[in-house]
């Protein structure tokens, strides 16, 4: 999965779901995507925010994305999530890893999910490794299904795992002829008590773990389907 800021509940079912989950750094930034964008509630009210990057186009790869300094974002961006979850159940025991995040000094977007998905993971006690796809693989010359069957096969993998919205992108047969087999994920969003009288669901994780603990959240990443 290309790499998302804080991402929502359906993304951490994919990650426990497998035993190496892989960072796709290095194909194209789309513009008004979730790699630097997510949505928390917010007063009822659902609430996006942005990190901000220098010089982001559909041109260059998400690895050379630089977070932008021009722009004191971190403070504003804490507290907005402080005002939003400071009276929620796990505040205090989530707040502190997200200060740590925000506030390191990570130059480039990737790098910055990449660090706060292990926080997250580590949190929940998950134990999924997770390694950028620029990390060398070397197959930049390869697009699409046949970039992730090259890594399957780098990785000598025998099962590869892609959320269901992806399916059409895939033939089963192809990863067949290279002894993958091919899996689809349908997430399921369960629903928990939040700041709200109706249940939003994909916020980022960020609202999940405000509202329940570790355990609960383990027990959420659980119940996603396999087709």
């Amino acid at each position: 999965m290309q790499p998302y800021i804080f991402p929502y509940l359906g993304y951490f079912q994919l990650i426990a779901a497998v035993d190496k989950f892989i960072l796709f750094d290095d194909v194209h930034f789309i513009n008004k995507g979730w790699i630097n964008r997510n949505r928390l509630l917010l007063n009822n009210d659902i609430v996006t925010f942005t990190i901000p990057l220098r010089k982001a186009s559909q041109n260059r790869l998400i690895k050379d994305l630089e977070i932008s300094r021009e722009i004191k974002w971190q403070p504003k961006l804490l507290k907005t999530i402080e005002m939003a979850y400071a009276k929620a159940p796990y505040f205090r025991q989530v707040f502190p890893i997200v200060n740590h995040i925000l506030t390191a000094d990570d130059t480039h977007i990737s790098r910055l999910v990449h660090r706060s998905l292990l926080h997250v993971l580590d949190y929940l006690d998950v134990g999924t490794e997770v390694v950028a796809s620029s990390a060398g693989y070397a197959n930049g010359h390869l697009r699409g299904q046949h970039k992730i069957l090259d890594i399957c096969c780098q990785e000598q993998a025998g099962e590869y795992v892609n959320p269901l919205g992806g399916a059409a992108l895939y033939e089963r047969a192809l990863f067949d002829q290279h002894g993958v087999h091919l899996h689809f994920l349908e997430p399921t969003l369960i629903g928990y008590p939040q700041f709200s009288s109706t249940f939003v669901p994909g916020l980022t994780i960020l609202d999940v773990l405000m509202h329940n603990s570790p355990g609960q959240v383990g027990q959420m990443l659980l119940h996603p389907r396999l087709v």
